[in-house]
């Protein structure tokens, strides 16, 4: 069995939330920005530079959301192989330091964009992002949860473990 680890960023402002359009392989679909580390590389590093390389944005990590564990048989894989994979999502809260949006060239992805947060559901997403969106609720204090869902306020606002 494979086993990747991947490092991600969850990124809200205004509420809206940051995807990247991955197609690769003959599959497409919408995901946070992210992807797999590179030799000698931190997730926290990964994180960084993915964002980067697929937005064009310079982001600082607030906080670990959560490590979400995916098992995928040889038919499902997204990423090539020959067995099955364990892909391990280390997923951070993220804010935009700097840079412009810009799509990705030659890469896994070929649009960045800002998605309005009730309009993510309507897209053709992978698995990633409800993941990553409950994970980030489940994160909020309870008073900023009560049907707004909203994750729009500064990253500070969100409660440690």
């Amino acid at each position: 069995m494979d086993v990747r680890v991947g490092a991600y960023a969850v990124i809200v402002r205004d509420g809206r939330l940051l995807l990247t359009h991955w197609n690769e392989h003959g599959r497409s679909g919408w995901t946070l920005p992210g992807g797999g580390l590179e030799e000698y590389e931190t997730t926290e590093q990964a994180a960084v530079r993915e964002v980067r390389e697929e937005t064009g944005y310079d982001a600082e990590l607030r906080t670990l959301l959560g490590v979400d564990s995916l098992f995928l048989e040889p038919a499902d894989r997204i990423v090539p192989g020959d067995g099955p994979l364990h892909a391990l999502r280390v997923v951070y809260l993220a804010r935009i330091v700097g840079g412009s949006l810009t799509h990705e060239a030659d890469g896994s992805s070929d649009e960045a964009r800002w998605v309005p947060l009730d309009a993510v559901g309507e897209l053709p997403t992978l698995s990633l992002v409800p993941t990553a969106i409950d994970m980030l609720l489940r994160r909020l204090p309870a008073d900023r949860t009560d049907g707004a869902g909203d994750a729009t306020g500064p990253a500070d606002e969100v409660a440690p473990d």
